[in-house]
């Protein structure tokens, strides 16, 4: 789980995010979001998919009305690969780089070997996937404090020269991007929300510590985000010296900042081959690592809606996923790549996943029940105190739909046109944009609506069927069910009996 939610989010998207918004200055709504929105919305979906070992589709049998949850981040397939032979708009959009789309088609090769037999070879893969990053970031940082100008990179990152006015400016400068941008930042380094936490947890074993298994991914997560800022930030101190620059003025904020400015200093820097070398090396396995669970998660939800064709066709329905986001992502591998990639980062992956979090987080504690749901989570792992759930009784009920909501309406509100760099987007660029959105989250309504239509009986009724968990919704295995779900009570329509009809394991 550790190899899923440590990624490029760390290495390539925080650092820019920091330089972005006053470098150290970040880290303050960055560790507020951890503990009001990431840490509260990991145990939750973790826990959820435990409790059932089912993947993001069956899982909400909890609560039919949204079934379709999954899929907006289903739809979102970035695609992190930058085009380097860029064309002077989005207007523009070239042809595609050769040499990067078969470096496409090679990633892509590499997901479809390692996940062909599913989580039991993708697993091995992983021991080395998510170890490997540590050993170059460690590399680079020892390198990087031992040059002239490091702790200036350093002091700007976190220390004396960070810009802590820009919290102050957020409101009327920069108009709440900050904390929309902290925010966003801990789905994408935490991954919440897109469905992988879900099918990777209900592989656990049902008496598994979720709980403390999510307090060392969400420590671990956020400890290499900072950790590796560190290595940034030394070798742009360096860079900033050599081009006698302020720390500020060294790189552009952006994709750049890890993939030109960064490259750029190693370049610099004596055996600067092997430097590279290691650097895009770790990138590859990080994107790797994390790709990884995503196409899992496809797969998984596929096999959940049609086990019967497909269940047993785990490996060629790997492959044709992996062709098909294949060819999907050769637009971002044009001369205008960088614009598309952007243009999604902007649109799609922001407010998808706020969307996402304020619905599962409703979804469970309002619809589902909070309280139901953590007897069910005592279930698997012991019966606790009701002071250690005061806390996340808090961020269920209140502090996390509440901070979500808030940034989410406060960001459509304050919406600007997103721009690369001076570049300014077309029109149609900014109405496609907000069509990918629309369609990808139009299908939470439209199958929420299909399941009322199913359902029997008046509108009350068929809402609150809806609304309730399906017959065969609760733990898999007949000796996890307990008296809670383990037989039919005439008297408690809270309690269901257990169906091992069409379940993926």
């Amino acid at each position: 789980m550790i190899g899923y939610a440590v990624g490029l989010g760390n290495v390539w998207r925080f650092p820019y995010l920091t330089y972005k918004h006053g470098g150290g200055a970040f880290l303050i709504p960055y560790v507020i979001m951890l503990s009001v929105a990431g840490l509260p919305l990991f145990f939750l979906e973790s826990s959820f998919g435990q409790f059932c070992s089912q993947g993001p589709i069956n899982v909400w049998k909890a609560v039919p009305l949204l079934q379709a949850f999954w899929l907006p981040n289903g739809i979102v397939t970035k695609i992190r690969e930058v085009a380097l032979q860029r064309t002077s708009s989005m207007d523009e959009t070239g042809p595609v780089v050769w040499h990067l789309a078969l470096c496409l088609l090679l990633a892509w090769i590499l997901i479809a070997a390692a996940l062909f037999k599913g989580i039991k070879s993708s697993g091995k893969v992983v021991y080395f996937t998510a170890t490997f990053p540590y050993a170059v970031l460690l590399i680079l940082l020892i390198r990087g404090v031992t040059l002239e100008g490091a702790r200036n990179g350093i002091e700007y990152y976190i220390g004396t020269q960070s810009n802590l006015t820009k919290l102050a400016e957020a409101e009327a400068r920069y108009k709440f991007t900050v904390w929309k941008d902290a925010a966003t930042q801990i789905f994408f380094s935490l991954s919440i929300a897109w469905g992988g936490l879900t099918a990777l947890a209900s592989y656990n074993k049902f008496h598994n510590n979720c709980y403390k298994d999510s307090i060392i991914v969400c420590v671990t997560n956020c400890s290499t985000s900072i950790f590796a800022g560190f290595a940034i930030f030394s070798i742009l101190g360096h860079m900033a010296h050599v081009y006698g620059k302020p720390v500020s003025e060294v790189a552009q904020a952006g994709f750049g900042l890890a993939f030109i400015a960064y490259p750029d200093a190693l370049s610099k820097l004596p055996i600067s081959p092997l430097w590279s070398i290691l650097f895009f090396f770790m990138l590859i396995t990080l994107g790797l690592d994390s790709q990884f669970a995503g196409i899992e998660v496809i797969t998984t939800c596929l096999q959940d809606a049609y086990p019967k064709a497909l269940k047993a066709k785990r490996g060629p329905v790997t492959v044709l996923i992996c062709i098909v986001l294949f060819f999907l992502g050769l637009p971002c591998v044009t001369g205008a790549g960088i614009y598309w990639v952007n243009l999604i980062d902007n649109f799609c992956a922001g407010w998808i996943l706020l969307v996402g979090g304020l619905l599962e987080v409703i979804g469970l504690s309002c619809i589902y029940g909070g309280n139901r749901f953590i007897k069910d989570i005592e279930m698997m792992i012991g019966t606790k105190r009701s002071l250690f759930w005061i806390w996340w009784r808090a961020c269920w009920f209140f502090i996390t739909p509440a901070v979500l909501l808030v940034i989410l309406c406060w960001s459509v509100y304050t919406f600007t046109a997103p721009t690369y760099g001076p570049v300014e987007y077309p029109q149609w660029g900014i109405t496609l944009g907000w069509c990918m959105t629309a369609f990808c989250l139009v299908w939470i309504p439209i199958v929420a609506v299909w399941k009322l239509v199913k359902a029997s009986g008046n509108p009350w009724q068929r809402l609150k069927a809806v609304c309730s968990p399906s017959e065969d919704w609760g733990p898999y295995l007949e000796c996890h069910k307990g008296e809670r779900y383990g037989q039919a009570r005439m008297n408690d329509t809270n309690v269901y009996v257990i169906s091992n009809k069409d379940t993926r394991l």
